[in-house]
């Protein structure tokens, strides 16, 4: 007669093996983010290269204890200095807009108009409600097969992956050079990491809303 091994201890080695798995997953999946990357990712200004349009990635203008958000603050900045040096000719902000109470891409382009660019220089798509949409929906929506994204460097690394995989000739701008995230967003980073590959390879995710084309420079700001 076998020796029976108690549920509980079943439960224990399945929780540590899928423990292992999981971890597993997330360092592969976050090197080959990070290795892909690489090259597409700019720091200094002078030794970018020019694109027509920015894709901003939006984000909330206060942070969730209170006080201005660091993030917003400088990919704000990045974009000016980067329409100001002539890398960029228009900029395309790429926000979550899901309610009336809650509008990145219109709040963001307000403090861009107070730096003084002009209103026919930006563009606003209100269905970047994530990463995934921002970038696919620059690609297919405002009809770009090349940009430069805006972000801090975590964020670029994996949007840049995301536009690879999809045959979009991307670069990426870093916003705050040397800003180091907090342990929270950073975690956060690693597990939407495993999402985009997941998504990218195997669930072939797109959009949550497309719609009509949007040529820029030609169509009307929106």
């Amino acid at each position: 007669m076998g020796v029976r091994i108690p549920h509980v201890l079943i439960f224990v080695r399945l929780a540590i093996l899928s423990t292992i798995v999981l971890l597993a997953l997330t360092v592969l999946c976050n090197l080959m983010v990070a290795r892909a990357t690489n090259n597409a990712l700019y720091s200094n200004l002078s030794k970018l290269p020019y694109n027509q349009v920015g894709v901003l990635l939006g984000t909330s203008k206060y942070s969730r204890l209170g006080g201005f958000n660091d993030h917003y603050r400088l990919r704000l900045e990045a974009a000016f200095q980067l329409y100001k040096a002539g890398k960029i000719d228009y900029i395309l902000i790429s926000g979550d807009n899901s309610t009336r109470f809650y509008d990145e891409p219109s709040t963001i382009r307000r403090d861009l108009l107070k730096k003084g660019v002009p209103a026919e220089r930006i563009y606003r798509d209100y269905a970047g409600f994530r990463t995934l949409d921002s970038v696919l929906r620059a690609h297919h929506v405002f009809d770009l097969d090349s940009f430069t994204i805006i972000s801090q460097a975590p964020h670029n690394k994996r949007a840049l992956y995301i536009a690879m995989n999809h045959d979009i000739d991307a670069i990426a701008f870093n916003a705050g050079e040397g800003y180091d995230i907090d342990i929270s967003n950073r975690a956060r980073e690693m597990l939407a990491r495993v999402l985009a590959v997941l998504e990218v390879h195997f669930l072939n995710t797109g959009p949550k809303f497309l719609g009509p084309t949007i040529e820029i420079g030609v169509t009307p700001p929106t």
